[in-house]
């Protein structure tokens, strides 16, 4: 992985200091993000922030492994919280906070309901690289207060006349192997470029199988949440563009993805005060299979010599429908009518919006470079239940206009300042609506619909950023940073949870926006054999926003109160020669809030807001021109939890798993072989021991064997 760290004011006066004896140029290599990620044109700092690149060799390595995106990006960044191997990432966090996904720049994230789904959007045989911001920003706006995930989409040849055509399938099977764990995929993708024009297009179907266990138990498929095994998804995606002339250019892009269960098990609870797991049964659950559904049309314009500057602009539009599973209400009208009501709900969210920037480096005769823009965002989303035809979560729209300016200043050869303001203006609104008639918050009440008051709160940020590096020496670097970065809280669920008479949208707390900040110190050191990253952040939430579990109801509860969390990130690689490479990396988060409203932190975050200490190694080895491996392994530390100086019952006993995956060149194409979880370890997933609930206390997957194939012609 390629990092970049631009590093906190807090360090400006200690690093300012070598100015004066950095007269000599150095010659490093610098990493670059694309703009849709930086909003900087060539950006040789990026953001004061970590940055990890998952370039296209190791993402194909991840994919001989796994097809789900959040178990890749657990797999290679420590922080990132363990993979919960399903549909919903509801509870894998970045840095303890919840990350924004992006897709070329243009998010999908839903903030206003946060329904866990936006971390499938599309197909991985679509996707170039992956590139991680760690930590609180507010450069692409609202909801990354954990950090950014920006996913690069396959591109076009870079040269004139060049002709792709990519074909893979793939098939994977529990080990030892169950007839209904088969799953298999297949991809296709063309590419060209002719003049002016060129085009990447393709189109990719996939069907997993049932998943199970390292004792070779089923696995329990979440019947509400969603799952990606019992499922099929296409994608459908093309992008096409044209250089009006050496500095302009034109790009179009649409996106189809669709993720549908097939509805073919249920859930069998298991007994987490036994430690015994659910698992999965033939037969479906009533009504339709969980399904992600997303549609996006982006273009892209940008011209490099506009009054001597670099301007981007991008308009983009997301249709998102996220359907969960059903459930029994009861006498959901209270009634009579149906005393067992049945009833699926569903998120539908639509976005608009617009990015607009121009940047001009050299100012002043100096190294200097700013960057100026604007962003425009319409996000308006409902919950609605699809069965009685009612919203359970009201139409919101939340409608923002954002200027920024971002700059970048190299004030000696070896020393570069970067700072930045965003000021984030925003109005949520919200109409007069009637809550749901059953009141599941309170427990017996039916049949009462509440009237609440509509309204339309405004919020006015200024964000800041402020960072600096300092090439000490060729190899070697320094780095701090302070930014802050902008979200809400899951307005939805403070919406729908609305179970008292007379009140009002305006005045509710719990809608006022979560401002997190991020400090950050570190260093990276390449000497070309040698790779290695140091750093230290913190991260504090004056009114934060903690997912609290309430088992009466079985719903989280949106909480706000102070948060405050630090952690470690390191990483150690070591180049033995061309052929052999190895490397360690240790993450670790500890978080803390205020449960008794004093404005003083006395317990732990649980599970599903931050993650465990991780350390992860690995082992690549190149055996012949056309035979490589990677050798992997990750283990998650033991972890308790404490509540106001008592621990609390829902600690977490880490485990290790190891994988294995080999690429061979044949005559014609490449073969992948892949085995995930190859020791079979048997173990309880992090998010179902730190939050067990009888129906997805789940193990992970057991051993899994993928071969895939693979050709481009």
């Amino acid at each position: 992985m390629l990092r970049r760290h631009a590093l906190a004011s807090a360090l400006l006066a200690a690093l300012v200091a070598p100015l004066a004896h950095a007269d000599e140029a150095t010659d490093i290599d610098r990493v670059t993000v694309s703009a849709s990620t930086s909003r900087t044109p060539d950006s040789e700092a990026a953001l004061p922030n970590t940055i990890t690149v998952i370039d296209q060799a190791q993402l194909q390595q991840q994919l001989a492994l796994t097809q789900d995106v959040s178990q890749v990006l657990a797999n290679l960044i420590p922080s990132f919280a363990p993979s919960r191997q399903k549909l919903t990432n509801s509870g894998e966090t970045l840095r303890g906070r919840k990350p924004l996904y992006l897709v070329d720049g243009v998010p999908q994230s839903t903030p206003l309901r946060d329904g866990g789904r936006d971390g499938h959007t599309i197909d991985p045989s679509m996707i170039e690289r992956i590139e991680v911001i760690h930590g609180a920003n507010a450069l692409q706006g609202l909801g990354a207060s954990g950090g950014i995930i920006n996913i690069i989409t396959k591109r076009a040849p870079r040269q004139d006349g060049q002709t792709f055509q990519d074909v893979s399938v793939a098939g994977s099977t529990a080990l030892p192997h169950e007839s209904d764990s088969t799953g298999y995929r297949a991809s296709y993708l063309f590419g060209t470029r002719s003049g002016a024009f060129d085009f990447v297009g393709g189109a990719s179907y996939a069907s997993e199988g049932l998943y199970y266990d390292g004792d070779g138990e089923s696995i329990a498929i979440n019947d509400v949440q969603g799952d990606l095994m019992d499922a099929q998804a296409y994608n459908l995606f093309a992008k096409a563009g044209w250089n009006l002339d050496d500095a302009r250019r034109l790009q179009v892009s649409a996106n189809r993805y669709e993720l549908q269960g097939n509805n073919d098990y249920h859930a069998v609870s298991g007994n987490p005060a036994t430690g015994q797991t659910a698992t999965s049964a033939r037969g479906g659950s009533e009504g339709e299979g969980p399904r992600n559904r997303s549609t996006s049309l982006t273009l892209d314009y940008t011209d490099k010599a506009l009054a001597g500057g670099y301007f981007q602009a991008q308009l983009y539009w997301v249709d998102f429908e996220a359907l969960y599973g059903g459930s029994y209400w009861g006498d959901f009208w209270g009634d009579g009518r149906d005393p067992d009501w049945f009833d699926q709900s569903q998120n539908l969210s639509e976005k608009l919006g617009g990015k607009f920037s121009w940047s001009r480096g050299d100012l002043f005769g100096l190294r200097l470079r700013a960057t100026v823009g604007l962003d425009l965002a319409r996000d308006t989303t409902s919950q609605e239940l699809v069965r009685a035809g009612i919203d359970w979560v009201p139409e919101t729209t939340y409608e923002s206009a954002s200027p920024f300016v971002q700059m970048e200043w190299w004030v000696a050869d070896s020393v570069m300042l970067t700072g930045g303001l965003r000021h984030e203006r925003g109005k949520l609104q919200v109409d007069d609506y009637l809550t749901i008639p059953d009141q599941r918050l309170t427990p017996g009440v039916h049949g009462t619909r509440y009237f609440v008051t509509g309204g339309s709160p405004e919020t006015s940020e200024t964000l800041p950023n402020v960072g600096i590096v300092w090439e000490a020496t060729d190899a070697l670097k320094f780095y701090a940073s302070y930014s802050e970065g902008y979200t809400v809280a899951d307005i939805g669920r403070v919406l729908r949870a609305i179970n008292t008479p007379n009140q009002r949208v305006d005045t509710l707390v719990d809608l006022q926006p979560v401002i997190a900040d991020n400090q950050e110190i570190g260093l990276d050191y390449d000497d070309g054999r040698w790779l290695v990253h140091l750093a230290a952040y913190w991260s504090d939430s004056d009114l934060g926003s903690r997912l609290a579990f309430d088992p009466a109801t079985q719903y989280y509860q949106v909480v706000r109160e102070r948060t405050e969390i630090d952690g470690f990130e390191g990483s150690v690689a070591y180049q033995f020669n061309d052929a052999t490479r190895v490397g360690v990396a240790y993450a670790q988060t500890d978080g803390r809030y205020d449960s008794n409203g004093d404005d003083r932190v006395d317990s732990d975050l649980p599970g599903v807001n931050v993650a465990p200490d991780r350390a992860t190694a690995f082992w690549e080895q190149t055996w012949t021109p056309a035979v490589s491996t990677r050798l992997q392994a990750s283990h998650a530390f033991d972890r308790d939890f404490d509540y106001r100086g008592t621990t609390l019952p829902n600690e977490f006993e880490g485990y290790t798993t190891v994988d294995l995956q080999a690429r061979v060149q044949l005559p014609l194409g490449t073969l992948n072989v892949g085995l995930e979880n190859l020791l079979g370890e048997q173990y309880t997933t992090y998010y179902s021991q730190t939050t067990p609930r009888a129906d997805t206390y789940t193990a992970g997957r057991g051993r899994v064997l993928t071969v895939g194939w693979s050709h481009r012609f």
